[in-house]
């Protein structure tokens, strides 16, 4: 027995008496094919940042990450995770981590888009934006191979730390091409870079690493002994490491091939076992007389390491970002085709005041990261006052976008109900993959003191972030509240109220954004809600004053 097509909107929600027990009825056609760049907050603030040269390419790379092939890429390489294989038939170990077709797709097109180390090598104001508003719509497709690309991207102002390692590198860490397999690296036409910071005693502590790095007769060469607790996409050609040299905690650029060809010590002891992030590989690397280059001066590891980290953690914020937009698109699509209670779920005053929430929540994320990566674009170029903004803002942004992505998903499978909650809605994935934000480059808590470091050691961070929220000064009298209480917070400022000064800087920081570039109606609800506490415990409590239908129109056209 076949079963009926799906309904349409228009079809009756009451159904005549039918002896096909297996009829579908008020259910919501496959989302694919969308454009995942049909997001009016996201367009605005690439032009807004400086690259609306790039909106072309954003959309079409939108209509790729939405196109029905690109989706079936994401299911496909979450389904079959990747498998490693310690040693060949014949016992050589080989240290290999086989992936589906599907992977391979999803690298081939991010790479080829720009969205690995391309920016470094683009010269136009706003490729930095670009880039991250490619990710932003990209990231729809799936989101775990974005590790690799975000570190490729990271791995290189590291790197010009050492210009000699620079010139060999960079070159291929820009490439627009990906070329995997395990080469001699500069034989290849484009190169993927991993990080190697933490280790199983220590964890966020990198200073407590015990990996131990030993001077050669080479300059600049030592060998490693250790044993790494999460290094991710094993699979990379190249990787930073931190280790303790003579002179103290070191960086060091550890190559799976050497350069006469040979491979390098890089025994990987297993995968890790993840609640999301499947499709990517997370694995334990082990270290024995393996050869690594130093770059920057011995005992300035985390000194040299930092603005990898600084650009892995905006990253963090454009994921946890892309992960709202894409499951409030989800939701927003089943509520045009599900029926409940003699209405389309749409038309359903609760389920508005559900999506409008969220939508205010996506639209706020979305605004903060592309303000990031326009601080990130200009601080590059040299703005010192952009720089000390970026200092301080992306370490709050990845405090709290990525802290209220777990909860965004959740509400956002629960609009689906019982559909969500199973594994071909998708949703079940998105969910998984919500908390790797918050963990990766820090969990809330290192973030949070980072923030009060930053502050302490350098008052001109403060500064700048006052000097932003000044842009929107006497345009709210929420606002204007919400910043003399962040004045009186910093005055106030323990370790132990970290969280609670973080996320005001957040609140406050978004509110400005949307007060200065977002419709009124976006602004109010915002400024009532999350300033002024006009709002309960949980998404879907909007003040009966807030205009649900403007916000729903400009974010998901309902």
């Amino acid at each position: 027995m076949t079963s009926t097509p799906v309904q349409s909107p228009a079809q009756s929600f009451a159904q005549p008496a039918s002896s096909a027990t297996h009829d579908v009825t008020n259910q919501a056609p496959p989302l694919a094919p969308y454009d995942a760049s049909a997001d009016t907050a996201l367009l605005e603030g690439l032009r807004r940042e400086g690259a609306g040269w790039a909106e072309a390419d954003v959309r079409r790379i939108g209509l790729l990450a939405g196109g029905a092939e690109a989706q079936e890429w994401g299911e496909l390489a979450n389904r079959h995770e990747p498998v490693l294989r310690t040693h060949d038939r014949y016992g050589h170990r080989v240290d290999e981590v086989d992936f589906h077709p599907s992977w391979h797709e999803l690298m081939r097109v991010a790479v080829a888009e720009g969205l690995a180390g391309a920016p470094w090598a683009d010269d136009r104001p706003g490729a930095h934006v670009a880039r991250t508003a490619g990710g932003l719509v990209w990231g729809h497709s799936e989101a775990g191979h974005g590790c690799p690309t975000s570190m490729t991207y990271a791995a290189v102002p590291a790197l010009r730390r050492e210009p000699g390692l620079a010139k060999v590198y960079e070159p291929l860490l820009t490439s627009r091409e990906y070329d995997p397999g395990l080469r001699e690296p500069t034989s290849k036409r484009g190169l993927l870079a991993g990080m190697g910071m933490t280790e199983k005693q220590g964890g966020s502590d990198v200073r407590t690493n015990t990996t131990a790095a030993t001077p050669t007769a080479e300059p600049g060469v030592y060998t490693l002994r250790g044993h790494k607790w999460f290094t991710s996409a094993p699979m990379c050609d190249v990787f930073l490491v931190l280790a303790q040299a003579p002179g103290g905690l070191s960086c060091f650029l550890v190559p799976r091939v050497l350069p006469d060809g040979t491979r390098n010590t890089f025994r990987v002891q297993r995968l890790k076992d993840k609640l999301g992030n499947r499709s990517n590989a997370s694995s334990e690397p082990e270290f024995d007389g393996t050869v690594a280059w130093l770059v920057g001066p011995e005992g300035q590891g985390v000194k040299t390491i930092i603005e990898m980290v600084n650009c892995t953690r905006l990253d963090c914020v454009m994921a946890s970002a892309t992960l709202m937009r894409k499951t409030l698109v989800e939701a927003g699509h089943h509520v045009r085709h599900r029926g409940a209670f003699g209405a389309l779920l749409m038309d359903q005053p609760l389920m508005r005041n559900v999506l409008a929430d969220l939508a205010l929540e996506s639209e706020a994320a979305t605004t903060l990261t592309l303000r990031l990566a326009g601080a990130a674009d200009r601080a590059v170029r040299g703005d010192a006052g952009e720089q000390a903004f970026r200092r301080i803002a992306t370490a709050v942004g990845k405090y709290w976008v990525t802290k209220r992505g777990p909860a965004f998903t959740a509400e956002a499978l629960e609009c689906l109900g019982g559909n969500g909650y199973v594994e071909d809605s998708g949703m079940p994935r998105h969910y998984r993959e919500a908390p790797l934000l918050s963990i990766w480059e820090g969990s809330g808590n290192v973030n949070a003191l980072d923030v009060l470091r930053a502050l302490t050691r350098d008052p001109a961070t403060a500064d700048a972030l006052f000097a932003e929220l000044a842009l929107a000064e006497g345009a709210d009298a929420r606002l204007d509240a919400a910043v003399t209480r962040l004045r009186t917070l910093l005055g106030e400022a323990t370790p132990a109220g970290a969280r609670r000064l973080v996320e005001q800087m957040a609140l406050t920081l978004q509110a400005s954004l949307l007060v200065r570039h977002a419709p009124p109606a976006v602004a109010d609800a915002f400024c009532a809600t999350r300033l002024s506490g006009d709002w309960g415990h949980a998404f879907g409590t909007l003040p009966d004053g807030a205009d649900v239908d403007a916000i729903l129109e400009r974010s998901l056209g309902l």
